[in-house]
């Protein structure tokens, strides 16, 4: 397929168009605090709007309660067709860590600050990130029945629309897909990080979206990144417009997020939704997670 199909149903009801915007660079860094120029963020935020993307990625862990707040303030009142997703499942430290937070309890309470500080009734979709403490990088490890059964309950009395999960393994969605429909799966993936083609391929079956970030994240092999170079420059575009378009190629479901404070970069991301990459390239691209 190619990446002329621009929007993709969410839980089978929530029509967003295929490149979204991840709000996370919004705050400070390390993703806590204030931005240096809040101004900037709200501008950022609205002409993502204006430039078409309707799916905003965003937590209430983020700053935290930052970047909700920064949403609030540049869109609200939302655009009807906007869809913002957030994610629940993790809390952030006095030292800037992110420890889990799945107890019912604090679930329950994730959900509340994301309705308050958005100003929302309902909200769309949750996405549960699975945090295992013991090992916060590696997907899985942590049980999925119990969260995702306090979330259900939750969606039960009307807060939530739809869930979605967040760095899993195959194995947990088809656990959670036996319990309860899946609107999305948010995981790390990219050109050079393609551990979860299979649940990618999954997500296709099953009209579920899969959402990828930190696309270029990690380390990459001096082979590959001249490959990447080369292609883009054949291209005329940047190595990051390049795997945006990749992935937009690579397969119906992906949605991809790219986050940016910058009003250019956000451009820039934008037009790599109007990219079609031709076979040899796709063909090129695809065989680097083999070198």
């Amino acid at each position: 397929m190619n990446n002329k199909e621009t929007t993709f149903l969410l839980g089978g009801d929530l029509p967003v168009r295929r490149m979204g915007y991840g709000a996370m660079r919004l705050c400070g860094p390390g993703v806590w605090g204030e931005p240096a120029d809040r101004g900037n963020a709200v501008k950022v935020l609205r002409k993502a709007v204006d430039l078409g993307v309707n799916h905003i990625d965003t937590s209430d862990f983020y700053g935290p309660h930052v970047v909700n707040e920064i949403i609030r303030e540049a869109l609200y009142p939302y655009p009807d067709d906007l869809v913002i997703v957030t994610k629940v499942g993790a809390r952030r430290g006095a030292d800037k860590s992110w420890p889990s937070a799945l107890s019912a309890a604090e679930l329950e309470q994730a959900v509340h600050d994301n309705l308050r500080r958005l100003k929302l009734d309902c909200l769309d979709l949750v996405n549960l990130r699975i945090v295992n403490d013991a090992d916060p990088h590696r997907p899985g490890g942590v049980p999925i029945e119990a969260p995702l059964t306090a979330l259900m309950r939750l969606r039960e009395k009307g807060l939530i629309r739809h869930l979605g999960l967040s760095h899993v393994t195959l194995d947990m969605v088809e656990q959670a897909m036996a319990l309860t429909p899946i609107a999305c799966v948010q995981n790390h993936y990219g050109i050079l990080h393609r551990e979860d083609d299979a649940l990618v391929a999954l997500c296709a079956r099953h009209d579920m979206g899969f959402v990828p970030f930190f696309p270029l994240g990690g380390g990459i092999h001096p082979h590959s990144s001249r490959e990447l170079e080369s292609c883009a420059a054949e291209m005329g575009i940047s190595v990051h417009q390049l795997s945006l378009a990749w992935l937009l190629q690579f397969s119906r479901c992906i949605l991809p997020i790219p986050g940016t404070a910058s009003l250019g970069h956000l451009r820039e991301n934008m037009d790599a939704a109007c990219l079609t990459l031709p076979d040899g390239i796709m063909n090129r691209l695809n065989n680097l997670v083999q070198s």
